[in-house]
């Protein structure tokens, strides 16, 4: 019979965080079969039952829990003992970012760039998608590290404000030549669920002006495209329209909207491992409207 090893209790950690067996093999970049070995393994060693299942999910026992709880800030100090003792030269592993478009195109290259130049052996996997679903991702335990359009709130994240990103309103060249809104105009804005969606009704009712229908569009980026191709506005992130704005070929077509979009780097509150907890400490510092080198 095998002893009990960290790499036992990592994966009991990993299949509560995740829910299930499936989930825990791939974070743990293992198979089901080898995590259900494992599992096996801790099982017959201390006689008693560990995981129950409740639905699709592997639920913890009360005593697998307490095993869970006790082990949990156990590994994490050894493994922080660890990284600290070589300075994190050897830190590995696969780390999950999420990120909205608006901060993937502001803050996120170079933060990638830190972590490939000073965190070598930590394999990042990003995907970009809104904050709603990044939030839902985040406390689901499928995302390590998000950076969210906030403020948000809640009692299972912990956040770091990293600034805010004013919007204008902009038109390509030949709308604004042709007069911009003392004409009818095309507003495209991305959906209902995005707070510049909430900004270009608010900012329209604030000027007098009515759009008859507000076209939509889901990624930010082909929304410049877009409008600055065709005849419309939309209120765009000043950040991802800098040199738009340097060239001319989208001009200002309303005053600036006083509201700003303000972003966080977010983790779960119960975070403990020290690569994450490193990283995180890393985004805090990133400054989302720093201007472009």
């Amino acid at each position: 019979m095998k002893r009990i090893a960290l790499f036992h209790l990592e994966t009991l950690m990993w299949i509560d965080r995740l829910g299930t067996f499936a989930a825990a093999a791939q974070r743990l970049n293992t198979t089901q079969p080898a995590i259900s070995a494992r599992v096996r393994e801790i099982e017959q060693q201390l006689g008693i039952a560990l995981f129950q299942r409740e639905g699709r999910r592997m639920v913890l026992t009360a005593r697998g829990r307490r095993l869970v709880q006790a082990s949990e800030p156990l590994c994490h100090s050894l493994e922080q003992v660890l990284l600290e003792a070589s300075d994190y030269a050897g830190a590995t592993g696969a780390v999950r970012i999420g990120s909205g478009e608006i901060a993937a195109a502001s803050c996120l290259p170079a933060f990638i760039q830190t972590i490939e130049r000073e965190r070598p052996g930590v394999t990042m996997e990003i995907e970009l998608d809104l904050t709603a679903r990044l939030l839902q991702h985040l406390l689901a335990g499928t995302r390590d590290i998000v950076f969210l359009a906030g403020p948000v709130a809640s009692p299972g994240m912990r956040t770091a404000p990293i600034g805010s990103v004013e919007l204008v309103w902009a038109a390509g060249a030949a709308a604004a030549d042709a007069g911009g809104f003392t004409r009818p105009l095309p507003v495209w804005s991305l959906p209902d669920h995005s707070p510049l969606h909430a900004v270009t009704l608010a900012t329209l009712e604030a000027h007098g002006l009515a759009a008859p229908t507000v076209h939509t569009c889901n990624n930010v980026r082909t929304l410049i495209e877009i409008v600055t191709g065709g005849t419309g506005a939309a209120v765009l992130p000043e950040t991802m329209i800098r040199d738009h704005l340097a060239s001319g070929t989208l001009r200002e077509v309303l005053p600036r909207p006083r509201h700003t979009v303000h972003f966080e780097a977010a983790i779960r509150s119960r975070e403990r491992d020290p690569v994450i907890l490193d990283l995180f400490a890393r985004a805090a510092r990133l400054e989302i409207n720093a201007p472009t080198p």
